[in-house]
């Protein structure tokens, strides 16, 4: 009973952090007053590209489409090397997974551009490639925790090797799966900023913008909000982790 009621305070507060924090970027005239006051010798303050309301939606967007490819492919790699069949490939896994991120996000951009153009798809590649390794080391370390006792005793009752992954393995390594694919999605948020800088839009443009024109009122207009989607990313999905441990 009390697990559930801290869940449900975690989940009332993050509605509430939610709200204000939509609230906080819907609000142009704000950002304009204040950051005139901050910044009162600077002739513009706000970012023209689009409102601060567009640029986080291009930036979520990014993120999502991102995040859910590697959580896809992740899972699948680390459940793939896991099984009799595959696990002669989990260092190949780990070690290529490991490959993605000794990379800087940059230069995977470069490498990606001339065969995908400016934009969206190099950007989502590069995160892509950033983010997938904690998952797939997070499904690789859940799925191997789980006692080999319990599931000779599933094979025991009849199961198939299937059935065992499907009803014994991933439920109880779910939560470490979840951290996995909690670290990867906030890592992207802040690598998705570089993606401005082949046109990818998002939070990162204002941030871009900034430092080329020397304007620190279009650097917060950029780095406050991605810094706020951060934790609410974070805490969502740490809520969601939460509920999978009460469960």
């Amino acid at each position: 009973m009390a697990k559930k009621t801290i869940s449900r305070k975690s989940w009332i507060a993050l509605a509430v952090f939610a709200g204000a924090f939509l609230l906080l970027i819907s609000s142009t005239g704000l950002w304009e007053t204040v950051l005139s006051f901050i910044f009162p010798t600077t002739r513009q303050v706000l970012h023209p590209r689009g409102t601060l309301l567009r640029l986080v939606g291009e930036h979520l967007w990014l993120v999502f489409v991102s995040s859910g490819l590697a959580t896809i492919f992740g899972v699948g790699i680390g459940i793939v090397v896991t099984r009799p069949f595959g696990k002669q490939y989990l260092p190949l896994a780990t070690n290529m997974s490991s490959l993605g991120q000794t990379f800087p996000p940059v230069a995977v951009l470069a490498l990606a551009v001339p065969a995908l153009g400016f934009g969206f798809r190099p950007t989502v590649v590069a995160l892509f490639l950033y983010g997938i390794l904690p998952i797939i080391r997070n499904t690789i370390a859940g799925i191997q925790s789980v006692s080999s006792e319990v599931k000779e005793a599933a094979f025991g009752t009849g199961m198939s090797q299937l059935q065992v992954l499907a009803k014994i393995e991933l439920p109880l390594s779910l939560r470490v799966i979840m951290s996995g694919i909690r670290i990867s999605a906030v890592i992207n948020i802040g690598t998705a900023t570089v993606g401005a800088t082949i046109g990818a839009g998002g939070l990162g443009s204002p941030i871009i913008a900034g430092l080329v024109g020397e304007n620190p009122a279009f650097l917060l207009q950029g780095a406050i909000p991605a810094a706020l989607l951060a934790f609410l990313i974070d805490s969502f999905l740490g809520n969601i982790e939460k509920s999978l441990s009460a469960a």
